[in-house]
């Protein structure tokens, strides 16, 4: 931690809390789920089709969060179901590379755009409401160090790296808009992790890139809040 950003005070058990994990059936989102679950955790697992599999102990929802109605359903369910909501991980994402922006067609732009940024952004605004109804409540957005803006932008990948970017603006906003709140917000670099997305030489086991994302999940109230974070420390934006 650095002198601004104390070191956090963070829940060794999260019986009797709820999570929403998006993008829940596979690589980082699963990992991520997986560990909340075997932290005691009820885990809510939004994914695009009720034909992926997730395991029968966790609640499954059909969230595409393209869609606004499967979310607003989904939130509806999961009050219905639990009457609370403490953690939202922001972890469902696309990344098509098509080179550079001259290069990337218009449907990729808007497909990664819809999925990246406007989809977590959908999913806040039906999610803030419950996670604000007890001080602590906590959003975890799965973000890139490739949406840096102090890293090098170069290299491709234009809308992921934009929609990522954009995200992070999503959890300063959060921790501005509701802080006072309660709400705990953060931003998230997993790594490159050997997953569909991020490919075979991929340095980072699953279980490894889901590391500081579960631990900000455990993140207690009053815990720092709107930052960026790797391995458990702070990164610029």
């Amino acid at each position: 931690m650095t002198a601004d950003v104390p070191e956090p005070d963070v829940y060794d058990s999260l019986e009797g809390q709820v999570a929403l994990v998006t993008g829940a059936n596979r690589g980082i989102g699963r990992e991520i789920a997986e560990q909340l679950h075997d932290l005691g955790a009820t885990v809510f697992a939004a994914t695009r089709s009720m034909t992926h599999d997730v395991p029968d102990e966790w609640e499954h929802l059909l969230v595409d969060v393209t869609q606004e109605g499967e979310i607003s359903d989904a939130v509806d369910d999961i009050f219905a179901g639990a009457g609370r909501l403490d953690i939202l991980v922001n972890n469902a994402g696309v990344l098509e590379d098509e080179g550079d922006i001259v290069a990337e067609s218009v449907t990729n732009i808007d497909r990664t755009l819809a999925t990246n940024l406007r989809g977590p952004m959908l999913v806040c605004k039906h999610a803030v409401p419950l996670l604000i109804q007890d001080e602590g409540g906590r959003v975890v957005n799965v973000s890139s160090g490739m949406g840096a803006l102090g890293e090098d932008q170069s290299g491709g990948s234009p809308s992921y790296r934009i929609s990522k970017t954009g995200l992070n603006g999503l959890t300063k906003y959060l921790d501005g808009e509701y802080g006072e709140k309660g709400l705990v917000a953060n931003s998230v670099c997993p790594g490159w992790v050997r997953t569909d997305m991020g490919g075979e030489e991929a340095d980072r086991s699953v279980e490894r890139g889901a590391e500081t994302p579960v631990w900000l999940s455990r993140f207690e109230p009053g815990a720092p809040s709107g930052h960026f974070w790797r391995d458990k420390e702070v990164i610029d934006w």
